[in-house]
């Protein structure tokens, strides 16, 4: 097993660093989709706290503070699991008003600290609520997508070699120093993976898996931004490793110029399913301001922008999707899943258990 540590430039979401597809437009105006916003009523500044990925098309953000009279203040925190961290430290004081991008590897350690104040804008799309975890009702669902392997499909094809589609493949002679891969206790993908493993593996079987992985060749960094520009071959910087962690999402911004294919490919077996939330941090200075913000989050035109900008899924699975998603960024049918109530309970015992595993 081969590690290497690098500072990690952004690990959650960090398909948005990828080529951004045109986003689609929506038809709901900005702040109109949740309960609080108070037209003529607002005043002052709201801070949105988020992950180092978060983006929107230029004029949304202006738009909502044209509409609101707020000015919104953005501070980038990190990566999920500094994020969150970071939430929890200071939580007697937070570091603004509403928070953007903690997911369900991280947030049950958010929530059970007591760093949110409960709120659910109205009229949400259905589809929106029903990803809602329990355990995790104070915040949000802003949008979602799945973690999972992908391959390039060009140096496969150069060198040969059948693709590995499992997870069983990659401890396969075949696959041998082909894979790199993402921290759990750094990165949240990297995180999602491993609990893949757990669903895929069983309790009493993902640290064997684990074991045959490393001896294999495995090669882990801190983030993502490195695992998919420095190390994967598929990534465009020279990289030497055809097998990365990384998102379905992400075979879409690797498509021909022809755009009649893409050089990467998903591994849709190996997926888990990530959902990023907003939600309103305790003791927010502007919790009127932050109410508003969250509702916009949830509003027309910032869902419909989420692909092309951040390049995850909508929560709201009623807004259309770029055309080359379909062909190219599908989602897993049947993603491995863990309830938020488990990784809550063992996160930091699986981490360990990793760590002794393949780092020793």
């Amino acid at each position: 097993m081969i590690i290497r540590t690098r500072r990690t430039l952004a690990t959650v979401a960090a398909v948005g660093l990828l080529p951004a597809l045109a986003a689609c437009s929506g038809s709901e105006a900005p702040g109109e989709s949740g309960g609080s916003s108070t037209d003529g009523e607002l005043s002052g500044t709201v801070t949105l706290v988020t992950h180092d990925s978060f983006a929107l098309s230029d004029g949304l953000l202006e738009s909502f503070e044209s509409k609101t009279g707020l000015q919104v203040e953005h501070v980038a925190a990190g990566d999920a699991g500094t994020l969150v961290n970071q939430l929890v430290l200071t939580q007697d004081s937070p570091l603004g008003d509403v928070v953007y991008g903690v997911d369900n590897t991280f947030a049950s350690r958010a929530v059970e600290a007591g760093v949110f104040e409960p709120y659910t804008p109205t009229d949400l799309d259905p589809s929106v609520t029903a990803q809602a975890e329990p355990g995790l009702v104070a915040l949000t669902p802003i949008d979602r997508g799945d973690v999972c392997l992908n391959v390039d499909t060009a140096w496969f094809e150069d060198a040969g070699i059948q693709p590995p589609a499992t997870f069983e493949d990659l401890t396969e002679e075949e696959y041998a120093d082909l894979t790199v891969v993402t921290n759990p206790a750094t990165s949240s993908p990297g995180f999602a993976f491993l609990l893949a493993t757990v669903s895929a593996f069983g309790e009493d079987g993902w640290q064997d898996y684990w074991a045959e992985l490393a001896d294999n060749g495995l090669r882990v960094t801190d983030g993502w931004s490195d695992a998919y520009y420095v190390d994967f071959s598929g990534g465009g910087e020279g990289g030497e490793r055809p097998i990365v962690l990384s998102y379905a999402t992400s075979p879409a911004a690797t498509v021909t110029e022809d755009g009649s294919a893409s050089t990467t490919a998903a591994l849709l077996d190996t997926c888990f399913r990530q959902v990023e939330y907003a939600g309103v941090l305790a003791g927010s200075d502007n919790p009127d301001g932050a109410r508003a913000l969250v509702d916009f989050l949830t509003s027309g035109p910032v869902q419909a922008d989420v692909p092309g900008s951040m390049y995850m899924y909508p929560a709201d699975e009623s807004v259309e999707l770029p055309t080359e998603w379909e062909q190219f960024a599908p989602l897993a049918e049947e993603p491995h899943e863990v309830a938020a109530e488990e990784i809550a309970a063992h996160r930091d015992e699986w981490i360990e258990q990793w760590t002794a595993t393949v780092i020793g």
